[in-house]
């Protein structure tokens, strides 16, 4: 019965993936020869058409997201993730320019044309792809494994980011973590939708970081790098910091604790 189980979900990540991947190659093709380079609208496109068409063929056209729910349980939730980002990159930052000569000088005006085209779609397409019904179908059979692998999967797309270091790739691999646990609170992607964007945007376009390796091409606050690079992030961001990582431990604690603590009061 078991293996039946883990059968049918394997076989559902498996269909997933392949239809994101395929339709992502064609879809890129046709929108290269185009002349449209904005690729992460490309990647949000695809995941959106995988998941529906997944859930059609693998769950009859019945499957909850997350993403339906009460006006008020989305903005409270979307809100909570955005304030929670913001309040790791704030912290993460502050250690990075009190342990190295790292500091911040006046950059240039908001890339809005960048929000739109690179970090909205972005954040968008991981959430939906790494904790939408990848995430949700394995935690059908298992909760700690689908943690473990959509965190892993997470940091591998990572892998071929300009100046990754193994530092960078812990911390992706935590922050897969610390997204899978923001789903969990409520079983929404609100959270961790807030959570992923205002990470990127705060990171990158307002405090003048590297996000992943990726550089904004303004943004409104420089990022002098300096002293090494575990502790600035260096090319990388903020995510090469160790300081990162250890604002990520700290995030995934107290979201752990609170999943704990919902648990217990839980009625049986």
């Amino acid at each position: 019965m078991r293996e039946t189980r883990a059968a049918a979900v394997f076989a559902a990540v498996f269909l997933f993936i392949a239809v994101d991947l395929a339709l992502f190659v064609a879809l890129g093709t046709l929108a290269r020869a185009a002349g449209f380079v904005f690729f992460q609208w490309i990647a949000l496109l695809s995941v959106v058409c995988a998941t529906a068409f997944s859930i059609r063929v693998m769950e009859g056209g019945r499957w909850n997201l997350g993403l339906v729910v009460s006006a008020p349980l989305a903005s409270g939730e979307l809100l909570r993730g955005m304030l929670f980002a913001a309040v790791l990159i704030v912290a993460a930052d502050a250690m990075v320019l009190l342990s190295t000569p790292t500091r911040h000088a006046r950059g240039g005006v908001f890339p809005w044309f960048e929000l739109g085209m690179v970090f909205l779609p972005a954040a968008l397409h991981e959430e939906l792809a790494f904790r939408g019904y990848l995430y949700q179908k394995l935690r059908s059979w298992n909760r700690i494994a689908a943690i473990v692998i959509t965190a892993a999967l997470f940091a591998a797309l990572h892998l071929g980011n300009r100046a990754i270091s193994p530092i960078a790739v812990t911390n992706i691999l935590l922050a897969g973590v610390l997204l899978a646990l923001g789903y969990e609170r409520r079983c929404t992607l609100w959270f961790p939708m807030g959570l992923h964007f205002v990470w990127n945007v705060l990171s990158g376009p307002i405090l003048g970081y590297g996000v992943s390796g990726y550089q904004p091409q303004t943004t409104l606050l420089r990022t002098i790098s300096a002293g090494p690079a575990w502790l600035s992030g260096a090319r990388f961001g903020i995510e090469g910091s160790i300081w990162m990582g250890l604002a990520e431990a700290g995030g995934i604690c107290w979201l752990a604790l609170q999943l704990r603590r919902s648990t217990l009061a839980a009625p049986e």
